[in-house]
């Protein structure tokens, strides 16, 4: 098993909004030092089932980076439309910061 990467205590943070299914999240992305991506925060309405979904999709698919699996093999791992889509705001999340570093 790989072990975990950890990030410093203080790091910088990029944000940025999306909105999929008419529900707005909020979504910040942190870097280890070498600017791979480390860890993902979303956050939609408080309290609500779509933002307790989200928050914990994003802890998840975090330490799964930390780990070191791929941002592409989770963006495959994650559910889409037949369009090919992504379904929820992670995958929606993971496909912007995927199409920005293109």
């Amino acid at each position: 098993m790989t072990a975990r990467r950890r990030l410093p205590n203080r790091r910088m943070c990029e944000q940025f909004c999306l909105e999929l299914a008419g529900l707005h999240y909020t979504v910040s992305v942190g870097r280890f030092p070498d600017d791979a991506l480390a860890e993902i925060f979303i956050n939609g309405k408080c309290g609500s089932d779509s933002d307790t979904a989200a928050r914990d999709s994003a802890v998840v698919a975090s330490i799964a980076l930390q780990y070191g699996v791929p941002l592409e093999t989770i963006r495959r791992a994650v559910m889409r439309n037949r369009d090919g889509s992504a379904c929820g705001p992670l995958g929606a999340a993971l496909d912007i910061i995927a199409e920005e570093r293109r």
